[in-house]
């Protein structure tokens, strides 16, 4: 199997995004097939790698995945790449309440991989070694093989920073300073790779300059992943239209090829451009609706949206889609009005308002005959009418009002929580639309 490394931060914010973009950039330089993944559900992460790797990047995610899931999903996608790179999140031992699962050492474990530690050296020295000891040692299963410090202020800080370090852990880079080359964030985090002209030549010679990646590579070892469920992918006879432009953006591509895995094609089109796909159902990903909410009020797919879902045209909806198909999207001072297909009306705030993993039960067994699992991240807040209905009872989230998610209307689902196609009941959604096709 391919061989990989783990890059990880002892917390959040000490910069491994920007450090695992560089490397990406840097080891796509040296004409390598880069396969890139994140850890966590993340969408705008995996833009950089993508844009950066030229290949599509993965979540690997065991709470929403499943081990097996994870391991399955490395095993299809990165045998033909030459190294394997899977960023982190958060700290590296960091999962969902006080566990290991869903954290990054989950993940290394999970694979068997290497991991490359990135701490921030900014304001200490010595210090470094007490940080490296505890997480070199705290759970032995999780090899810290290489250690990178990032912020470094000098030359002679770099030396007493190493000086401090035992030599059974090698450090593999030493990153000054560098405030351009970081990637900026907003309300959701990161601006999208499509948002950001940053040049890679740049990040790969910064990186080359800075990081010894010969011993990076040396210390790369092969994923360990189970053995790949054949799937016999069906003629594709019918089509789904994903919505996909600066409004909705936030898409596993997982689900993509879960669709086509059951017999759909798919074909993007623009909500924000008007455009109307002839298609048997479309599916509407989260994004910044708040953004382009005059563009969108415009848009000629606002306009007939609401007819092609009372004809029974199957739709999906995640987070910034529900909004989408809210009747009336309030946005600092003014109100705009959108598809009006789903019965509710939406408003931003400046406060976060959900922020972590989901896991939702079907109250109608003939959409899932099992929980889905996900998460949800939002400053919204959406108020339905008094006999809207629901596709499920939140378990863990807050969902839409009351613990519960996943507006019904029509044959339209619309709802705040996220979802991979892991859990996520694709087979009913694709059987909906055969129906819709049927007709």
């Amino acid at each position: 199997m391919t061989k990989g490394i783990l890059i990880a931060g002892t917390h959040s914010g000490v910069g491994k995004t920007t450090v695992s973009m560089g490397i990406m950039a840097a080891l796509k330089h040296r004409q390598l097939k880069v396969q890139p993944y994140k850890v966590g559900p993340d969408y705008i992460d995996p833009s950089h790698h993508t844009a950066i790797c030229g290949r599509p990047s993965r979540n690997l995610d065991t709470y929403m995945m499943g081990t097996d899931g994870v391991g399955q999903t490395v095993a299809r996608t990165a045998a033909d790449a030459d190294i394997v790179v899977v960023e982190g999140v958060m700290g590296l031992f960091d999962g969902i309440d006080s566990t290991e699962v869903a954290s990054s050492a989950h993940v290394a474990k999970t694979l068997d991989l290497p991991v490359i530690l990135v701490i921030n050296v900014h304001g200490m020295s010595r210090s470094t070694a007490a940080l490296l000891k505890g997480y070199s040692e705290f759970d032995p299963e999780v090899r810290v093989a290489g250690i990178i410090l990032n912020q470094v202020g000098s030359a002679r800080h770099a030396e007493l920073v190493r000086n401090s370090l035992p030599g059974s852990i090698p450090v593999v880079g030493t990153i000054p300073r560098k405030k351009d080359i970081e990637v900026p964030s907003r309300h959701l985090g990161l601006y999208m790779a499509h948002e950001k002209d940053y040049n890679t030549e740049e990040m790969a010679a910064f990186i080359e300059e800075n990081v010894d990646l010969d011993a990076l590579l040396e210390l790369a070892e092969p994923c360990s992943v189970p053995e790949i469920r054949k799937i016999q992918r069906p003629e594709a006879d019918l089509r789904i239209g994903i919505a996909r432009d600066p409004a909705f953006c936030f898409y596993y591509h997982d689900m993509f090829d879960a669709f086509k895995d059951h017999g759909a094609e798919i074909e993007f089109f623009s909500p924000m451009a008007g455009e109307v796909p002839d298609v048997d159902g479309i599916y509407f990903g989260g994004g910044y609706p708040e953004l382009y909410a005059e563009n969108l009020e415009k848009s000629e797919t606002t306009r007939k949206l609401k007819d092609l879902a009372a004809d029974g045209l199957p739709i999906y909806a995640e987070c910034g889609g529900l909004l989408y198909l809210c009747g009336r999207y309030e946005v600092g001072n003014k109100i705009y009005k959108l598809a009006d297909v789903v019965p509710a009306n939406t408003r931003m705030t400046d406060r976060l308002k959900a922020l972590g993993y989901t896991e939702a039960r079907p109250l109608d067994k003939n959409f899932s005959s099992h929980n889905i699992r996900g998460h949800e991240f939002h400053y919204s807040l959406t108020e339905c009418d008094r006999d809207a209905k629901f596709a499920y009872e939140m378990l863990r989230g807050k969902g839409i009002q009351n613990g519960l998610d996943g507006l019904i209307e029509h044959n339209t689902l619309a709802g705040y929580m996220h979802s991979h196609p892991a859990t996520f009941p694709v087979e009913k959604f694709i059987e909906k639309c055969r129906e819709y096709k049927r007709r």
